[in-house]
């Protein structure tokens, strides 16, 4: 039995696809593989960051994981573009950069407990017509400034964890961004071929 955990954000839970997004996708393709294949949608559609990730991702891991399958597991997590959020009023983004770094730093060590494959799906950036402020909330933005920066961050530290990083950012056409900051189906069917193709070339699946 091979399982892939996909913990995350919207991006992960699949946003604005009629399709359940890139995650429903990979699901289709790995459980063909195999019927011992099996992938859990984990991903927040609302407000997830990496301070809330953290204090949920080990409970959600053991309950559908079994010990001594390690070897077997994978996990394939996606967050941050909510770190990233700038806080209008206060000058500030919503989760530091500092604080940030030790949270991915911890959810690697976590995932490890779970799990011997461990790759972080990259942030893409938005449309800053759309979400510079955010409709939904108009306190803050969604800045392509602020999100490379976190990307770079998190691709640094997969570069020394030794763990797998998919690099999304500018990549996704922004045409293809429903909101300005979510991909629509097109936008998830390319995000689903890149992860697809990162997988097997490096034989994690």
């Amino acid at each position: 039995m091979v399982l892939i955990l996909g913990f995350g954000d919207s991006l992960m839970y699949g946003a604005w696809d009629e399709e359940g997004g890139f995650i429903a996708r990979l699901r289709r393709f790995f459980e063909a593989k195999s019927q011992e294949n099996f992938v859990y949608n984990l991903g927040i559609p609302i407000d997830e960051t990496s301070d809330r990730l953290v204090e949920r991702f080990e409970s959600e891991a053991r309950v559908r994981t079994t010990p001594g399958f390690e070897k077997d597991n994978i996990a394939l997590i996606s967050i941050g573009t909510n770190d990233t959020q700038f806080l209008i009023g206060e000058n500030r983004t919503r989760v530091p950069q500092d604080r940030f770094e030790r949270n991915i730093r911890k959810l690697i060590s976590l995932a490890r407990k779970f799990s011997s494959k461990i790759v972080f799906v990259g942030m893409i950036g938005v449309d800053e017509s759309k979400t510079d402020p955010i409709p939904w909330v108009p306190d803050r933005s969604y800045r392509n400034e602020y999100i490379r920066k976190y990307d770079d961050l998190l691709e640094k530290i997969c570069n020394e964890e030794k763990v797998g990083y998919i690099k999304l950012f500018g990549k996704i056409p922004k045409e293809l961004l429903e909101d300005g900051a979510h991909p629509n189906s097109e936008g998830h069917k390319m995000i689903f071929e890149k992860i697809k193709d990162f997988l097997t070339v490096n034989g994690i699946i």
